[in-house]
């Protein structure tokens, strides 16, 4: 097996690897790393968890050691689709350029611009950003490309996802065309394909077999969930969710919990703290103060329960998450990896479990497809229980007196609305017929008299 000081990485970022406790690089590492040392462009084909954030990082620090940063043109770049991976790769920097002298920023929304723009003025050798909030800086002319020598796109077919790609081709052509560049995608659709043909030069190729199996240490389970009625589903469905997390007592130490949608992790994370639960929300809509808040009380065990999207389920690395609890079935059968893929890391044991409703069934089928074994059924921890006919109200029988009285002010009423004085007919007075109801008794008269004469 291959260790890292056989691939030529710098000693000082081979000691803060050692200090890191590893000694053997993933396959990804494996491959991407000594073609990234020799320059060559790099093509990683690879999902979440398989270590290729260190696959591009540490061959960075190696050749970024060399050299030194001037303001405003920064010496790399790394672009990340989200905050809390764009946060993550920073962190991995830090670990393994700590015996050196390198410096970085981390340009992302939720920050202030002017603590930014102090950043890249005194110059550096390492910029992680988000394309938009990147853009905006240069936009602003507060930033210059043109000095670029790495350039690293990180989960491209997330960014496809999240219409980013016309600004990755605009930020490529800002920087030069003798740039090397590193691309990681776990997947290769077309438009993905499309600009590795354009922009990159004769890759290295490294390809990891996709993530399409769970970890066997990762004990799973699905609770189909019958909704009844749609207006109260959803807090039906709500219902499930703590009686599962309460049948776990005290095994459930922590847990994510995943929805699909921003305004169902919220309500979710609201519902959960009503009843007493220890619980916190995470999506992408969320102030980027609250949400690394959310992250860290999470990670330091202060936060029992983190109701999130899928911007958790990808790249976020918690070592010890005893649970998962999927509130909805993910729409993508590789979300359902990613996610779970949460609980039972570095050979730790942990729990999924899945709430299934009627319209999701045939999403959990190709989910069972992908990882091809069946997801034992577990009970629902919640009785259902048989609405009761209701019984017929026993008719109320009025009292003769009762009767009387009610037709008597029926009468009296028809009485008061009846026209005083207004073409009210008597046993002398005729009819006038085609006059209307509302004839002047005068009127009436004088015709009596013109008949009578």
């Amino acid at each position: 097996m291959t260790k890292f000081n056989e691939l030529n990485l710098n000693p000082k970022v081979l000691k803060a690897i050692e200090e890191a406790g590893y000694e053997s690089p993933t396959p990804i590492q494996e491959g991407a790393i000594p073609a990234a040392l020799e320059g060559r462009d790099v093509l990683g084909i690879a999902q979440t968890g398989t270590g290729k954030t260190a696959s591009f990082t540490l061959p960075m620090i190696t050749l970024l050691a060399r050299g030194r940063a001037r303001a405003r043109m920064p010496r790399s770049l790394v672009l990340c689709p989200t905050r809390e991976l764009a946060a993550q790769v920073a962190e991995n920097f830090d670990t393994y350029a700590k015996h050196l002298k390198l410096t970085k920023a981390l340009l992302i929304g939720g920050v202030s611009f002017k603590e930014q723009d102090a950043l890249i003025d005194r110059g550096v050798d390492v910029l992680i950003a988000t394309p938009g909030r990147l853009l905006d800086h240069f936009e602003r002319g507060k930033l210059l490309l043109t000095g670029v020598q790495i350039m690293v796109v990180d989960e491209a077919d997330r960014m496809l996802d999240m219409g980013f790609i016309p600004d990755i081709e605009r930020i490529f052509s800002l920087t030069p065309f003798t740039r090397q560049t590193l691309f990681f995608s776990a997947t290769m659709a077309s438009e993905i394909e499309r600009i590795t043909d354009t922009f990159l030069s004769a890759p290295t190729r490294v390809e990891v077999a996709r993530q399409a199996t769970a970890s066997e240490t990762i004990e799973q389970g699905v609770v189909m969930f019958k909704g009844g009625r749609r207006d109260r589903e959803a807090s039906a469905k709500r219902k499930v969710l703590r009686a599962l997390i309460d049948a776990e007592g005290d095994k459930c130490t922590n847990a994510i919990i995943f929805c699909n949608r921003k305004t169902d992790v919220d309500i979710c994370a609201k519902s959960l703290k009503k009843y007493g639960y220890d619980a916190a929300a995470i999506h992408g809509d969320l102030d980027q103060s609250q949400r690394m808040k959310t992250l860290d009380g999470f990670r330091d065990g202060s936060l029992r329960l983190l109701v999130a999207s899928d911007v958790a389920a990808r790249g976020l690395d918690v070592p010890s998450v005893s649970h998962v609890f999927n509130f909805d079935v993910p729409g993508h059968p590789e979300d359902y990896v990613h996610r779970i893929g949460r609980t039972g890391r570095a050979g730790r044991d942990g729990k999924a479990i899945t709430i299934c409703s009627g319209r999701d069934e045939k999403a959990l089928a190709a989910i069972e497809k992908l990882i091809q074994k069946d997801i034992p059924r577990i009970d629902n921890p919640v009785k259902t229980e048989e609405p009761k006919e209701d019984a017929p109200k026993p008719e109320r029988k009025a009292k003769p007196t009762d009767a009387k009285k009610g037709e008597s002010r029926k009468n009296d009423r028809k009485k008061d609305k009846e026209p005083k004085g207004r073409g009210r007919r008597d046993d002398k007075s005729p009819a006038v017929v085609g006059m209307g109801d509302h004839l002047p008794s005068f009127i009436a008269l004088s015709f009596d008299e013109r008949r009578a004469g």
